[in-house]
């Protein structure tokens, strides 16, 4: 049997790389926290905290219980999903191979001490200190580069552009309060349209798409805020619905970066 692989955060772009893992056949065990604020929710393993299950393209997670619950899953060909933040399962589970796709662009815990193997994704980690490899998930001619020796390209803050735009694409929190939505994953919307409300001291605060397009992303309704966070994302191409359902090509390019860097692992394990 191949190497257990615990990934640490199962948001859209973490999702990727644990859909190409467990499609390629390795056993994998996803860890997310109490509380996900995925936007792209529709390819987000992580609702599976709120709901219990989340299939993304054919590929179903499991929310379990505890990490004696992991088999079992893993059994009946889903994904089994703790919440762990900390990764105290790590330490009792012992995995060869850790993956660090929670993106936060800083390092909350993961370090090379966990496993043979330990993988970041994104900026907040050097190689060969913190982990063993990290893989770049910015945009552009380095985006999946595997870096052995060093550190990912910094944060920029500022969206890929999509269409012609790019930090119009993000919708954000005007104030601090619960979001309410009011349009869906998929819907088309216009520029200064209300998507949502945000529900605060205040009273009422609508939120309005920047752009005119479809969202491809919003944040589940009655998530607590504080301002100037991320509740949405519009996509202005009108004929690209179907990517707010399916694993972009930013997740693919990465995962298959930590694929070829578990497959050389498990040659080197068989001689």
């Amino acid at each position: 049997m191949k190497h257990l692989i615990i990934v640490r955060g199962a948001g859209d772009i973490s999702t990727g790389t644990i859909h190409r893992l467990f499609r390629a056949g390795f056993p994998v065990l996803a860890l997310e926290t109490a509380y996900p604020s995925a936007i792209r929710r529709k390819v987000a393993f992580s609702e599976a905290v709120y709901d219990g299950t989340a299939t993304v393209e054919n590929v179903t997670a499991v929310r379990i219980g505890s990490a004696a619950e992991v088999e079992t899953i893993l059994a009946q060909g889903k994904i089994p999903l703790l919440v762990d933040p900390e990764g105290k399962s790590i330490r009792s589970l012992k995995p060869k191979i850790v993956v660090d796709a929670i993106l936060a662009k800083k390092n909350l815990g993961t370090s090379m001490a966990m496993a043979e193997l330990t993988i970041a994704l994104g900026p907040g980690f050097e190689a060969g200190k913190d982990v063993h490899y990290v893989v770049e998930t910015m945009r552009g001619h380095d985006l999946g580069r595997i870096i052995s020796s060093g550190c990912a390209m910094a944060n920029t803050g500022v969206p890929g552009v999509i269409g012609g735009y790019g930090a119009e694409r993000v919708i954000r929190a005007p104030e601090a309060g619960y979001f309410r939505t009011i349009r869906e994953i998929g819907d088309t919307v216009a520029a200064g349209e209300t998507i949502g409300t945000i529900r605060g001291p205040e009273g009422k605060i609508p939120v309005c798409s920047n752009i005119s397009g479809i969202l491809r992303g919003i944040i589940r309704d009655g998530y607590p805020v504080i301002k100037g966070f991320k509740l949405a994302d519009t996509d202005p191409r009108p004929g690209e619905l179907k990517n707010c359902f399916t694993i972009s090509d930013k997740a693919r390019c990465i995962a298959g970066s930590v694929l070829e860097l578990v497959c050389q692992y498990e040659a080197r394990e068989q001689g």
